[in-house]
Parts: structure tokens; sequence; C-alpha cells
């Protein structure tokens, strides 16, 4: 499954993908990947959750950025849930349409049983009505 947690910058999305992560970790039995455009939440995070900086890795495009989520999860047999904190900006996807992602990211959740969580910086408005539905919390 994918879920959405949306709102404008500022607006306290990070925050809200730490503390889930952070709750969630007491209930997963598998594994769980935290994505960001940098290891400045390092601290935040529990430590059984694998923080990885994707600017590290040189992503360049939306293509790229499945490739390497694929390759995350190909990893992981125990995977359980990735999260994206700073979607738009680490898949490459500023200014452009996220659905055809988020419809790649539902079928890999699929295939391969992880549940992904987004923080995107837009209003609940600018979304596709298509994903309104993934929305699990707007700020």
């Amino acid at each position: 499954m994918v879920q959405l947690i949306v709102g404008k910058k500022g607006k306290g999305k990070t925050k809200q993908l730490l503390d889930k992560v952070n709750s969630e970790i007491k209930e997963v039995s598998g594994s769980i990947v935290y994505l960001d455009k940098s290891a400045k939440h390092m601290y935040e995070l529990n430590n059984k959750v694998r923080l990885v900086d994707v600017s590290q890795f040189f992503i360049t495009n939306s293509g790229e950025f499945l490739g390497f989520v694929s390759g995350v999860i190909s990893q992981d047999h125990d995977l359980q849930q990735m999260y994206f904190d700073s979607f738009l900006k680490i898949a490459c996807l500023e200014g452009q349409d996220i659905e055809p992602v988020i419809r790649k990211l539902e079928t890999l959740s699929q295939n391969f049983d992880v549940d992904f969580i987004l923080s995107v910086s837009m209003d609940e408005e600018e979304l596709p009505a298509s994903l309104k539905d993934k929305i699990i919390v707007s700020l």
C-alpha cells in the first residue's frame, strides 16, 4: 500500500513521518528503511530503522529513483516498510505529475508486500483525484 502525508513546505510532514516510523518499529516484524535527502534526521530515528541518504547516489530522474527503490527491495527480503521524506525532491518529481510514479510504487508494494509512506510537499487540493484516497495526514 502507498500512503501519503501531504501539506505545503514547513507544515510538519517530517515530524509526522518520524513519529509514524518510530511508533511502527514496535509493531512490524520485518525491517524498515527511511529514505531522505540528507542524514539530518539520523538521531531522531529509532536505531532499528535503516536511514538512506538518497543524495549520495546521484539519482537524476524518477526512473532512476524507482530503480533505486527496487534495488533496496531486492537486497532485503524481510523489508516491510519504506518511508520517503521529501518525496518530490528525492524522486526528482518537483513540478511534475506524481501519479505514474505512485502507481509504480503501488505495483511494487503489491508484488513484494512492502508498504510505502511518503511525505509530499503539496496541498491536498493539488493532488490528482485518484490519489486522494491514499492520504493519511493532510496538513
